[in-house]
């Protein structure tokens, strides 16, 4: 076993975590379609005792879906994760918690339950992902150290996937450089792949942690890498791809931060270096911005200048407003930009109410509309 864990540390359970493990053990039932039932029914408890009929009116969910829901009886693997991850300290993290790492919500196939066992704070107000290839020359190894030491200092989240190469360099970086760093892996956190890096793993989880959509005995399977790389685009402000063939884990991480309307940034290489093809790619192809040092990464997000900007104080609101714009008013001025469907969760109310309340902010010049259906206050 991997993991080892004295036993006075306890993680407190929620009582719907039953339920919730097991709706993502449900056949036809995904990310997607556990976010539109929880539009629907608070709990994932009630979703289960929700008739049958009604689970088939939901657009989405249908007649095939609905029966797999009722017809789901398989409670026991449930019940044999939650001994699991209470005997070592992991912290399940259901995509309704605040815990839950927040950026996420903007993506569509967001996972709906995460598994971590770590320190770090998902929610960090900077958070770098760090990718790159597994065999990578002296060039990506002396770029990649560079960067994490360039960048101590500025309260930025490392995140990677943990794997051999550039990813194993950014985590070892930022535990040298006394940063927070979090590996994402592609397998339950029974186990660690590649085994090479248990050591490392286990001081990330005293300096960082490690993060998981995969229930304990899920192996490394080839098909788990690209929805790893999903929660890699996801969880971040932006990504940086140090060095990368033109195929790979590295380039479908960048693909789906553009779709997920992520910063996307690599250092150029030589034009005839294979292990370069993938980054010279994303930059000639406008998928990715040039950057050659920390420096660069630093004012192209903003972040030298925030760290000076003071918090802009709280917003008078002298217009009558109905409760549900009030809502959202007052969940948009506890975050500059939020996304819809972290509305959704966020505000208890319909998909219909978010989407009128948020037209109607709109037509009174309170509320602006940005890429990616995310609103902030004007």
């Amino acid at each position: 076993m991997f993991l080892s864990l004295p036993q006075e540390i306890f993680v407190p359970m929620n009582p719907d975590l039953l339920y919730r493990i097991a709706l993502t053990q449900v056949p036809n039932i995904g990310d997607v379609q556990t976010k539109t039932l929880l539009q629907h029914y608070p709990t994932a408890e009630a979703i289960f005792k929700a008739r049958k009929r009604a689970l088939e009116k939901i657009e989405g969910i249908g007649t095939i879906r609905a029966r797999s829901i009722k017809n789901f009886t398989d409670f026991s693997r449930a019940e044999t994760e939650i001994k699991f991850i209470e005997q070592y300290g992991i912290q399940p993290l259901y995509l309704t918690d605040c815990d839950y790492p927040q950026r996420l919500l903007n993506c569509y196939d967001s996972p709906a339950l995460l598994y971590y066992r770590g320190t770090a704070n998902l929610n960090a107000s900077r958070i770098l992902a760090v990718v790159g290839t597994r065999n990578h020359s002296d060039y990506g190894r002396w770029a990649c150290e560079q960067m994490i030491e360039a960048l101590q200092g500025e309260d930025i989240l490392i995140v990677s996937g943990l794997a051999f190469g550039i990813d194993t360099l950014a985590h070892r970086a930022a535990i040298k450089h006394n940063m927070n760093t979090v590996g994402v892996l592609a397998h339950g956190l029974d186990m660690l792949y590649p085994h090479q890096n248990k050591s490392l793993a286990k001081q990330m989880t005293a300096q960082g942690g490690l993060l998981s959509d995969f229930p304990s005995n899920s192996k490394p399977d080839k098909q788990n890498f690209p929805k790893r790389n999903r929660i890699v685009a996801g969880m971040c402000d932006c990504i940086l791809v140090i060095e990368s063939g033109k195929k790979g884990g590295s380039l479908i991480t960048a693909e789906l931060g553009n779709g997920y309307n992520k910063d996307v940034f690599a250092l150029p290489g030589r034009t005839n270096d294979p292990k370069s093809e993938g980054c010279n790619f994303l930059i000639s192809n406008n998928k990715a911005a040039l950057v050659q040092d920390a420096k660069q990464l630093l004012e192209l997000m903003g972040w030298k200048e925030t760290q000076k900007r003071k918090a802009p104080a709280q917003r008078e609101l002298f217009i009558e407003l109905s409760a549900e714009e009030r809502s959202i008013v007052q969940l948009l001025q506890e975050k500059n930009g939020i996304a819809v469907d972290e509305l959704y969760f966020k505000s208890g109310l319909s998909s219909s109410k978010v989407a009128q309340a948020l037209l109607m902010l709109e037509m009174q010049g309170l509320v602006t509309a940005l890429p990616g259906k995310v609103y902030q206050l004007n």
